[in-house]
């Protein structure tokens, strides 16, 4: 056993107990758990941040938003795809009860997307590469306390959160305006409406962002803790989350409580919330290793645990990867079931030779013949800070499915990205902004077995002035 002497606390551990007042403890604790909050929220209040969109552009919980054109920097969401027509279903079961979402067949047009609740966990895949696999189904979103039979002719879905929302995507085909339209078309057959209506369902409720802002970022700030407090407010506690009760407590966001901080707190989030984002911002960089292919740039903006638990709710009792959620839902949104079966993503931060992208140079993305997808390949800028869409540019995007864009004679294509097109390569280009970085997200949509083999590469982005 060890003597007594082993057992005291180091003189420089009393010392420093005796350096702080009860005050100054007690603001110390108040800003770590602040900045754990950050952390561990960060996807719950991703979510509640495009909710909160959708009431102040008119909508309101079980209504459909919708972009009727590719969306573009007024889209404020983070890593937005421009080159779809999204649809968001947005559910709140504590309302309405169960909700239908009806997915239509895949004849005319093709819907691909997940279900998540509320904190973009998914609850499942649909369309092709989902539970349907393309002949169309009636998903039904249970609330966590549901506890009646389930009607025949339906695909039950349990949430664990009331509130959670569908990102849907309505294949624009070759991207042309008579192609966009048809998608449109085609994505308002999807139906949304309470189990309750069954009999005879609402008309469908889609509320129209295309050129309206749609604000949904982040911000690093006392608002964080505002939107915290209201998911805390509205969800009921998962096990998992149980260790966050007294801590978010302490911050004054707790069930049944009104969330009121006095102005010298809400200083104190403020500060809290800028660490953290340098926190997530440092880990971030760790993400790009190991990179997709050997010695590469490119890496999957995802940690693999993460990936596992988002696609079983963290059902593994020995893994909770909250680090890596909160460093993914900072710079994106959404989950898939089955990550890799409808669409892929890669995403660089540094050119080949290991520089960050700059938004004042040019540079150049080689992609080779032959990519191995059943629908389109997309490369998309995005605000290195924001992780939002460029604004105020007229497009943030080239794909295979650009009207615009010119192949080379093997059957490459050659994507730049800068502050001004190069001279001959207008409908190849990708506008960045002079002065802030940018990143760089590659979409695979459909992607084939040889994507995953890696017998096709994509290289890496070259700088060129």
């Amino acid at each position: 056993m060890p003597d007594a002497t082993t057992l005291e606390r180091p003189a420089s551990t009393v010392e420093a107990s005796l350096t702080f007042t009860p005050e100054q403890l007690a603001k110390r604790a108040i800003h770590r758990r602040a900045v754990e909050a950050v952390i561990w929220g960060m996807s719950a209040v991703n979510f509640d941040l495009m909710l909160q969109a959708l009431i102040e552009g008119g909508g309101s919980p079980n209504q459909v938003a919708l972009w009727s054109h590719p969306p573009d920097g007024r889209n404020q969401t983070l890593t937005p795809n421009p080159n779809t027509i999204y649809l968001m279903p947005f559910f709140d079961t504590k309302i309405a009860g169960p909700m239908v979402l009806e997915i239509p067949p895949a004849n005319g047009g093709r819907i691909t997307g997940s279900i998540d609740d509320a904190w973009q966990c998914a609850l499942e895949d649909v369309g092709p590469a989902g539970a349907d696999k393309g002949a169309g189904a009636k998903y039904l979103i249970l609330p966590p306390d549901y506890d009646q039979p389930v009607p025949d002719g339906y695909i039950a879905l349990q949430s664990q959160t009331y509130q959670g929302y569908a990102l849907l995507r309505s294949d624009v085909g070759s991207g042309s305006e008579a192609d966009v339209a048809k998608a449109v078309t085609y994505g308002k057959t999807v139906r949304f409406y309470p189990l309750s209506q069954a009999a005879n369902p609402r008309e469908t409720p889609f509320i129209d962002f295309d050129g309206r802002p749609y604000e949904a970022n982040i911000p690093y700030d006392r608002r964080f803790f505002r939107s915290l407090a209201r998911m805390v407010e509205y969800e009921p506690w998962l096990t998992r989350d149980k260790a966050m009760i007294d801590p978010v407590g302490s911050l004054g966001i707790a069930k049944g409580k009104p969330f009121e901080p006095d102005s010298a707190t809400e200083a104190l989030f403020d500060d809290a919330a800028r660490e953290a984002q340098a926190w997530i911002d440092a880990q971030r960089e760790r993400m790009f290793d190991p990179p997709f292919y050997p010695g590469s740039r490119w890496a999957v903006p995802a940690d693999h645990k993460l990936i596992e638990g988002n696609a079983t709710s963290f059902a593994d009792p020995d893994s909770y990867p909250v680090d890596a959620r909160a460093v993914t839902y900072s710079m994106g949104y959404f989950s898939a079931k089955h990550l890799g079966s409808g669409q892929f993503y890669l995403m660089a931060i540094r050119d080949r030779n290991g520089e960050p992208l700059d938004g004042s140079a040019t540079y150049r993305l080689h992609v080779p013949p032959d990519p191995p997808f059943e629908l389109y390949w997309s490369a998309t800028a995005y605000d290195r800070e924001t992780h939002g869409l460029v604004r105020d540019v007229p497009r943030a995007s080239r794909g295979s499915n650009s009207p615009e864009i010119e192949s080379n004679a093997d059957g490459s294509v050659d994507v730049w990205f800068g502050p001004q097109a190069p001279q001959g390569k207008e409908g190849n280009w990708v506008p960045t902004h002079t002065g802030r970085g940018f990143e760089l997200l590659f979409r695979i949509y459909g992607p084939k077995k040889n994507f995953f083999e890696k017998q096709w590469v994509l290289p890496d982005l070259e700088r060129i002035d």
